[in-house]
């Protein structure tokens, strides 16, 4: 029997078949930030310390911003603490543009609860990109293109004032390095279909390289489920990949982690990473999946995805709680 959508999911993914529109493949990398940055990097870091080490430094990048809260003072406080997570196609089948970030998740971790909640963020919402307020309407996953992480951040804290505290980014690429690296990965397909020249059946368990997961969890628009069916088979993958990388020697070698931090980026320093493992991994093995939810809507030309009010203040009063923060009012789409 097919895996029927909770109400919730349901309600996150309604708004679907909107009419056409131009067709993007699925960047939804970000569980693979969450294992490679806290599964992996914290592997590397209990058993090789020195390669962990200089991996981190290789993908450490400041994302230019004073943060709005004192970071060290969470950390060390085992405190609730916020992730934004940006997914590119760089790297993955041929492709090199770097301009725009197209999955956007807000992860918190919450050792308290021992719960992390994923909130994604529908990149083409219509936002005021913050300090560029003059070219409104933009689109959320225009921020990076105007001022990469920092940017992005200071945006996404403004429209739903949510603090964010760290950011990581990594590429397609990326995880089809992961899942090559881990010697492949075995995963029962959900449903039966074919893409760019992959077959996949459903209930037949299949050994998957990098390039064969990388389009089972790609494909979206044949999918009769949408988003919500592509979303069932990245967590799929994603899952799959986190059991396996837990126990795999090869993703100690310097040389991968060094190919890897190519893939990635992040504010997060090698200090901040053994800390989360330490104390916040723990929250990882309970995930909460949500979604904001927006309306199609063409605005000179261009089709965005309007959050309205109602569910905006949803998406912050979610998150601020993850967080163990009061209740506050969401921000606003003028960034201002």
């Amino acid at each position: 029997m097919e895996e029927m959508p909770s109400r919730s999911q349901m309600r996150q993914e309604k708004s679907g078949g909107k009419g056409p529109k131009k067709k993007h493949p699925v960047r939804n990398t970000l569980l693979v930030i969450l294992a490679v940055l806290l599964v992996g990097i914290g592997a590397f870091a209990a058993r090789t310390y020195f390669n962990a080490r200089n991996a981190a430094k290789i993908v450490y990048q400041s994302s230019g911003i004073k943060k709005s809260r004192n970071t060290d003072a969470i950390l060390n406080g085992k405190k609730p603490v916020s992730i934004l997570l940006l997914g590119t196609d760089t790297g993955a089948m041929g492709r090199d543009y770097k301009g725009r970030t197209d999955s956007i998740i807000i992860a918190t971790i919450n050792p308290k609860t021992k719960t992390t909640t994923l909130m994604s963020l529908p990149r083409d919402s219509e936002v005021a990109v913050s300090g560029f307020e003059q070219d409104f309407p933009s689109k959320l996953n225009a921020a990076y293109a105007y001022g990469s992480a920092g940017t992005t951040i200071k945006t996404v804290q403004k429209w739903l004032n949510v603090p964010i505290d760290y950011y990581a980014l990594i590429n397609m690429g990326g995880m089809k390095k992961v899942v090559d690296e881990i010697g492949g990965v075995d995963i029962t397909p959900i449903r039966s279909f074919n893409y760019i020249g992959y077959t996949f059946t459903k209930g037949s368990e299949t050994h998957m390289n990098g390039a064969k997961a990388l389009a089972y969890s790609r494909m979206r628009y044949d999918d009769p489920l949408g988003d919500y069916g592509r979303q069932q088979r990245q967590r799929q993958l994603i899952t799959t990949i986190i059991s396996k990388s837990t126990n795999a020697t090869n993703l100690m070698k310097q040389d991968f982690l060094k190919s890897l931090a190519k893939e990635t980026r992040t504010d997060l320093t090698f200090g901040n990473l053994t800390s989360i493992v330490s104390n916040y991994r723990v929250a990882t093995k309970n995930i909460v999946s949500d979604h904001a939810q927006g309306n199609g809507k063409m605005i000179n030309g261009q089709s965005f995805e309007v959050v309205p009010q109602t569910e905006k203040q949803r998406v912050t009063n979610v998150l601020r709680k993850s967080l163990d923060l009061k209740e506050a009012t969401t921000g606003s789409m003028y960034a201002k």
